[in-house]
């Protein structure tokens, strides 16, 4: 019998650059996606329970922990790539609702053609503004939203804001929690400003970052939570605790501290999230 063809990368013009989606050598049915040169997503089609990328293990840390093992969940994903946390939690949580609004509809045709999503997996994608599609979503219609929206390498504008905070809350039920990742650096201005934002709307706040991150001494990652209700903060401790790249979550006291005096950021005034230094996030 011959043997499957060897895969081959596959590149294409979307709306927001070029889009490569790289085969992995070790894995036989995974990629890697980036979009000029920056990675935005790996995905195992054999193994979708495999993450590679650190913040991704983080926000599924938050799904796993978003209700009891096996339980299905109503899920809003701002931001698609290449569908790895629907994906992730269509295998986790069988018979899930998910929704992914993805704004570049080239990335979304290429995604969903070259790697299709199961039958009857309970996701459906949308091409379309992720704060438009949010502010249209039904009021507490979603048990988890999940932010991964990157323009480039920074978060839209019109993701920052205070309203944004509210409009998501608003779409979340009584007991629903918001998981975003951000990316800055010392001296936090911007993530001070996005917990302000959200410091308005819900009661309780955690951020899950590396240690080397969270002190300043390098740009990187940042899982933002919020929640109406308390978060479980010390499960998610000892989750990110054991991950290849351990990682600490921060809550209370140490929230307020970083905070500090930083005022919630209103829409006017909201800008996207700071330009990452040369090299942090691109690959080849």
């Amino acid at each position: 019998m011959d043997e499957a063809p060897e895969p081959i990368p596959v590149t294409r013009t979307v709306d927001c650059g070029t889009a490569k989606l790289l085969p992995d050598v070790d894995r036989p049915h995974a990629w890697l996606l980036t979009v000029d040169g920056a990675p935005q997503s790996y995905v195992d089609l054999d193994a979708p329970t495999h993450l590679e990328f650190e913040y991704v293990r983080r926000l599924a840390h938050v799904l796993d922990e978003a209700a009891a093992p096996g339980q299905p969940l109503d899920a809003l994903h701002l931001g698609g790539g290449a569908l790895t946390l629907p994906r992730y939690l269509a295998a986790t949580r069988p018979h899930s609702r998910q929704d992914v609004v993805e704004a570049d509809r080239g990335l979304l045709a290429l995604v969903t053609e070259q790697l299709p999503l199961p039958a009857h997996c309970g996701i459906t994608v949308h091409a379309e503004d992720a704060r438009t599609a949010l502010e249209a979503a039904p009021e507490g219609s979603a048990d988890v939203i999940v932010a991964d929206v990157f323009g480039g390498a920074r978060v839209p504008a019109q993701l920052t804001s205070v309203e944004y905070a509210r409009a998501a809350a608003r779409v979340l039920r009584p007991d629903g929690c918001y998981a975003a990742n951000l990316a800055d650096s010392a001296p936090f201005a911007f993530l001070r400003g996005q917990l302000a934002n959200f410091a308005t709307v819900f009661e309780h706040l955690a951020l899950i970052a590396e240690p080397s991150v969270l002190r300043g001494r390098r740009f990187g990652n940042a899982v933002l939570l919020a929640s109406r209700t308390p978060l479980p903060v010390a499960d998610l401790a000892r989750r990110t605790a054991g991950d290849v790249f351990p990682a600490r979550v921060e809550h209370g006291a140490a929230l307020r501290r970083l905070i500090a005096d930083a005022e919630p950021v209103r829409d006017g005034e909201a800008v996207a999230s700071p330009v990452p230094p040369d090299g942090t996030f691109s690959v080849g």
